[in-house]
């Protein structure tokens, strides 16, 4: 009896044991969805999209497809991962199979990946798909209050304008009082004086009339100067491009080199429009923009069709990855326009003299529309060589040239203005 009993006694232990090592399993596989995104985004999000296609298949709910429709469980997904090229030799079917279907695209093998990083990404894909946020209502609701606002101004002006009416009134009758009181006490009203008019008077002025006339002619001067001196000077200039560019997100939140997209500048007299073929280089991947880039002017779905703007003009049909070979020119407007008779070169400046690309355009980093920011004029360049020192250092092509003018000037570095970047031929001939 009592080893009936010690033998049921062990058996529950056992059982105890083992549920509790199953559930510790249960919730290892589970996985913490939060780690999954940052080992998802660090290792996954070059090729893979959870809801889109791309270089791999969309990977949302990927665990629980494989293992419904393929019979496919999580020690098959842990053998893909850690070396898809093993799976494939060992002849998998549906290893041979996805891998044809992607075009014979090898994925990257992880094997440093353990069984909870593996738990984590799968928990990161299982999630559901976030709900879009209410953006329409918010801005409903913060515009709300505007055609109240609207009629109080109404009702304020509407009073001043009755104010102002009454004492005028007021002041009418006080006046016409005041005349009857005076004639009913035989008071003599006497008419104002009729002194000459200005305008005679200033006529017979010959001395008044001569600084006038010399006063408005140069300030005539001045003002027609003034406007002439405008003429092809675009400073402020901001066009409406065909594909709305926003060097705020590209330069400044996602700190993309101005070199990178304006590769020219480097070597040429022009820094050069980026060819779409470098969009492309991010945008294959980068289908959509995040929904914290959104702000008040515009919208996530705006940034989203401007993407899909580009896709139009270079043929790119993003469902199926592949381009179409059906083009679209895009009629970008020039911004930044010298005169033909002005020569400057790009790679002198940024290369050889290291000149920030700010220095001429501003913080770009900070423009959503790019616009001309400095008035490129020729005074405008002459001061700038005033003022800038020559980078000579380790260039041995102003060495002698810097000793010669340093000793002259008596300086140890040398302006622009200083080395000759004043003389009419360096930028006109």
């Amino acid at each position: 009896m009592t080893q009936k009993k010690n033998h049921s006694l062990r058996s529950i232990f056992f059982g105890f044991l083992l549920s509790s090592l199953a559930l510790t399993s249960l919730y290892g596989q589970e996985g913490d969805p939060v780690k999954g995104k940052a080992l998802f985004n660090a290792n996954c999000a070059a090729c893979h999209q959870l809801d889109k296609k791309m270089t791999g298949p969309a990977l949302r709910y990927v665990e629980t497809r494989l293992s419904e429709d393929e019979g496919l469980d999580r020690e098959w997904l842990n053998a893909w991962i850690r070396n898809s090229n093993s799976l494939i030799k060992s002849g998998d079917a549906y290893a041979n199979k996805i891998y044809n279907e992607y075009n014979g695209a090898a994925m990257t093998a992880y094997p440093q990946f353990s069984d909870d990083d593996i738990s984590n990404i799968l928990a990161y894909t299982a999630q559901d798909k976030a709900a879009p946020p209410a953006a329409a209502v918010a801005v409903a609701s913060s515009q709300a209050p505007t055609g109240d606002s609207d009629f109080s101004k109404m009702i304020v002006l509407s009073a001043l304008a009755i104010l102002f009416g009454l004492l005028a009134l007021g002041l009418f009758l006080v006046n016409k009082t005041l005349r009857r009181f005076a004639v009913a006490n035989e008071v003599e009203i006497k008419e104002a004086i009729k002194r000459p008019s200005l305008w005679k008077a200033f006529v017979k002025n010959q001395f008044l009339m001569l600084v006038t006339a010399i006063f408005f002619l140069l300030s005539s001067a001045y003002f027609v100067y003034g406007y002439l001196s405008q003429v092809g000077v675009d400073q402020g200039y901001e066009p409406i491009q065909p594909i709305h560019y926003s060097h705020k997100i590209h330069a400044g939140d996602n700190g993309i080199d101005c070199k990178y997209c304006h590769s020219s500048a480097r070597v040429s007299k022009h820094s050069g429009i980026p060819s779409l073929n470098v969009c492309m280089n991010c945008h294959k991947s980068i289908y959509e923009v995040a929904p914290s880039t959104a702000t008040e002017e515009y919208s996530k779905e705006f940034y989203d069709a401007e993407i899909q703007k580009l896709y139009n003009a270079v043929g790119w049909d993003d469902v199926e990855q592949k381009y179409t070979g059906k083009t679209k020119p895009v009629k970008w407007i020039r911004i930044h326009n010298l005169p033909d008779f002005a020569y400057f070169n790009h790679s002198q400046h940024v290369t050889v003299a290291g000149v920030e690309c700010q220095t001429c355009h501003g913080p770009v980093e900070e423009m959503e529309i790019m616009y001309q920011h400095s008035p490129l004029t020729m005074g405008w360049c002459i001061n700038c060589h005033r003022e800038t020192n020559v980078k000579v250092e380790d260039n041995g092509y102003y060495e002698k040239i810097h000793e010669a003018l340093s000793k002259k000037y008596g300086v140890d570095k040398l302006t622009a203005a200083q080395m000759g970047g004043l003389e009419c031929g360096k930028c006109h001939y």
